[in-house]
């Protein structure tokens, strides 16, 4: 199982794209959409300062390494989850996972694992800390019990070299086509077609038939 379209969409505007090292509300260097060293290589800790000089190499090498983390979270879900889950569920639950690293200890995970899927929803928001966080656990639990996913373009904020994040105003905003394009792992190119038998040239074609022709009638 893995993520709808909408979840990636929706994990991906909550987390927003920093296309730098920055510092986050817990004084961890992170990078891109919410990745940290935690998560793998590369370490925040030790990229380059600063925007990049080129914001789209920037962007591209963020959902880089977001398609790499989103793997390893993804099956973490599956191996904690022992329920059949609909796909707004497993995306509710892969997007509380990625920010906090948390499903197989987490009480949401033993309620629904019970069969208890209302008190599933509730214990989303036992995680609501720092208070910042409260709409993103709510917006979850709305996803995991009723399926509601959130719209809109998506943010790209500048940091500067002390990794401080300006948030006042996005450097950029994708679309959710560019978004998709950009989560999307590029796909390899298709097996060529055999090659065909070299046809004779039409002109070629015409005087063998005219040769024939007059040699029958010889």
């Amino acid at each position: 199982m893995h993520m709808t379209d909408r979840g990636l969409l929706a994990l991906v505007r909550h987390e927003g794209i920093v296309p730098g090292p920055y510092l986050d509300v817990k004084t961890v260097w992170t990078f891109g959409i919410g990745h940290t060293a935690a998560a793998g290589p590369p370490d925040p800790a030790k990229m380059l300062r600063g925007m990049p000089g080129d914001i789209d190499t920037g962007i591209r090498e963020s959902f880089r390494v977001f398609r790499t983390d989103l793997a390893a979270y993804e099956a973490e879900v599956r191996r904690a989850v022992k329920v059949p889950l609909e796909p707004h569920e497993f995306d509710a639950l892969v997007s509380f996972h990625y920010n906090t690293g948390a499903i197989a200890r987490a009480t949401l995970t033993k309620a629904l694992n019970a069969g208890n899927r209302v008190a599933a929803a509730d214990a989303f928001l036992n995680w609501r800390r720092p208070a910042a966080i409260i709409p993103r656990r709510e917006a979850e639990r709305d996803l995991f019990r009723h399926g509601r996913y959130p719209g809109g373009t998506i943010p790209v904020w500048a940091v500067d070299r002390g990794g401080r994040v300006d948030f006042s105003r996005p450097v950029h905003r994708l679309t959710e086509a560019e978004a998709l394009d950009l989560i999307r792992p590029p796909t390899a190119p298709g097996p060529k077609a055999p090659l065909q038998p070299d046809t004779p040239p039409g002109w070629l074609a015409q005087l063998v038939g005219l040769f024939t022709t007059l040699i029958r009638r010889a």
